[in-house]
């Protein structure tokens, strides 16, 4: 995927509406409404969500679907639904694996 449909945009849901195994790209990790979110969201990024890096969820708990499992480059994490709400996904990953 290029940059350019990176940045575009307009298919673009958060990631805790993505399906499982469905690969997607990161689009940005938005800003929190409320100011308790602020050290969330400069977390996510630190971790490494940040744009142009494919991901996908790989699995959900039950019930409730909470946390989901979140696969990021080599690396897997749990994510609660309010966390992965921050951040903004297009579908498809040209460089998964």
């Amino acid at each position: 995927m290029t940059a350019a449909a990176v940045g575009q945009g307009g298919n673009a849901l958060s990631l805790d509406q993505l399906a499982i195994n469905e690969w997607a790209t990161v689009l940005d990790v938005r800003r929190p409404d409320a100011v308790q979110d602020n050290d969330l969201v400069i977390r996510l990024t630190e971790i490494g969500f940040v744009p142009g890096q494919a991901v996908r969820i790989v699995a959900s708990g039950a019930p409730g679907r909470e946390p989901i499992a979140v696969r990021l480059g080599h690396t897997t994490f749990a994510l609660r639904r309010h966390e992965a709400s921050f951040i903004r996904v297009t579908l498809g990953a040209a460089n998964h694996g």
